[in-house]
């Protein structure tokens, strides 16, 4: 998946995509296209919905994400560049780049684009509540159960983790036959390993809780009364010897056919394993895991594929997805939206040797460029649950099947103004698309998203919507099974149309 800034321009100048090599699942195939008269029938928005449950079962950790959308870009003729290689020969193309592992910008550059004509944004974040392996995970046996140490990330463990069947998964570190150390992904699909039991109602009080997350939460991972196996000299040696079970350090090597001296670290996760299905009596629903916010995600970067790349590359306009890290938890990392990835890449397009010959400010064209882009910030928002249907605002009750959802929120928790609501409005009628429309009461709180960061690092208009979805931080939650289709339509739409809509908007 990794390629050389060399043979990324090579390849996008020659309009040729280039094969992975490097990427740790295979890549997934384009989503069909239907053959009927109407290219958006329901054997699109079905296709859409089929490859979106693929996708999140074979993607249950961010690293994983990652991973599959550098496969899918590349089909798609994007090329791999470094952030930690000269941009200065960029040209006009596609490509995208990774940061992390857990962080993605994929973009398409017009041969006549100039900063004038601003960025057209779709920024989402690829993060989602999980439980993750602390530094040292390892627990005393209880009458012979095998415990691991885990935290919350962004408020899990929650009683609707338990009682759940968890996998394990993510990134580890690995040191190779060259002395060099390599990222590689495991992922114990479909085995789950962990199971965090309920107390039976028998027992009376103690089995309503409160509960407590660090005693009472605890994944149960095996069971065994006979003494453990003794540990070779060559396990004492390795880096993570005495910091995790020796039972999990020797399943997770296995899964990842390395030795457990070779782990040098690792950033694993517990995970719902089931995989999504499309529910309901006509099968209208979606549920899966993980949908906030990978939903959004898989509607924009499936956008940019479809979108007319030839018109794109021939034009003067730049069309950019972003997929972050740590939303969940404020963002505030290098991976997150504050870490400035969007940023670092329009900057260095910008100094490049063709989009600068004449190496006029760049700070000037940075600023010319901001005031000119229009950004969306693309995360779920609620569904109308029909069971609570009184604390929903009048005329913000959003429905699934239908359209994208604009979020609004007069007390800066969402970045939407009048005129971009008027922009996306605008843009909706031209591309038949529907807009539903969501504030949240004023005897509720307001949740948050990226929209406010990057509009305040950026000075970009910035538009809050998302796909709407139920359950919302649950482990599992509901979209419609058009919805994700929908979404998916709706960014083509705007990555088409933005650009010349927004020029009849004088100085706003």
């Amino acid at each position: 998946m990794l390629k050389k800034l060399s043979t990324a321009i090579e390849a996008t100048s020659a309009g040729s995509s280039s094969s992975s090599t490097a990427s740790t699942a295979s890549a997934p195939a384009p989503t069909p296209v239907s053959t009927s008269t109407s290219k958006y029938s329901d054997d699109y928005y079905e296709a859409h919905a089929d490859e979106y449950i693929n996708f999140t079962y074979k993607s249950p950790t961010i690293y994983h994400v990652v991973d599959y959308f550098g496969s899918k870009l590349e089909h798609a003729g994007f090329s791999f560049i470094s952030e930690k290689e000269s941009w200065d020969s960029i040209r006009p193309g596609k490509y995208y780049t990774v940061r992390n592992g857990s962080a993605l910008a994929a973009f398409i550059v017009g041969e006549h684009w100039k900063p004038a004509k601003g960025v057209g944004i779709i920024g989402s974040h690829i993060d989602a509540l999980t439980v993750i392996l602390k530094p040292n995970s390892t627990k005393a046996k209880v009458e012979g159960y095998e415990l691991l140490g885990v935290a919350p990330y962004a408020g899990t463990l929650g009683d609707v983790w338990w009682d759940r069947d968890l996998g394990v998964g993510g990134r580890l570190l690995v040191k190779d036959s060259t002395g060099k150390v390599v990222p590689q992904l495991v992922d114990s699909t479909p085995n789950p390993i962990a199971h965090i039991p309920t107390l039976a109602p028998h027992f009376g009080a103690p089995a309503v809780g409160p509960f407590n997350k660090e005693t009472q939460a605890v994944p149960v991972v095996g069971f065994s009364t006979e003494d453990p196996e003794e540990p070779t000299e060559e396990e004492k040696s390795a880096p993570l010897f005495g910091k995790h079970p020796m039972t999990l350090l020797r399943y997770i090597a296995k899964k990842a056919n390395v030795k457990v001296s070779d782990i040098v670290q690792w950033d694993l996760q517990l995970y719902d394993i089931q995989k999504g299905v499309k529910g309901g009596l006509n099968k209208e629903f979606v549920f899966a895991p993980r949908i906030d916010d990978r939903v959004c995600s898989f509607a924009a970067i499936n956008s940019l594929i479809e979108v007319d790349n030839d018109h794109l590359l021939k034009s003067d306009s730049f069309s950019l997805v972003g997929l972050f890290d740590n939303e969940e938890i404020g963002s505030a990392t290098r991976q997150g939206i504050k870490g400035g990835l969007t940023e670092s890449v329009i900057t260095r397009v910008i100094s490049s040797n063709y989009f600068n010959p004449k190496s006029y400010d760049v700070q000037e064209q940075i600023r010319l460029t901001y005031a000119n882009t229009i950004i969306l910030s693309a995360d779920v928002n609620h569904l109308l649950n029909p069971n609570f249907a009184n604390v929903y605002l009048e005329h913000h009750k959003p429905v699934p099947n239908t359209g994208v959802t604009i979020a609004l929120d007069p007390n800066g928790h969402m970045a939407t103004d009048s005129t971009g609501l008027a922009l996306v409005e605008e843009l909706a009628k031209l591309n038949g698309d529907t807009l539903q429309y969501f504030q949240i009461r004023n005897d509720s709180r307001s949740g948050g998203t990226i929209g406010p960061s990057i509009s305040l690092q950026t000075g970009a208009r910035t538009i809050d919507l998302g796909i709407p979805q139920l359950s919302m931080h649950s482990i599992r939650a509901t979209v419609g099974t058009k919805d994700i289709g929908l979404g998916v339509k709706f960014f083509a739409g705007f990555f088409s149309n933005w650009r010349k809509t927004y020029d009849s908007y004088k100085d706003l």
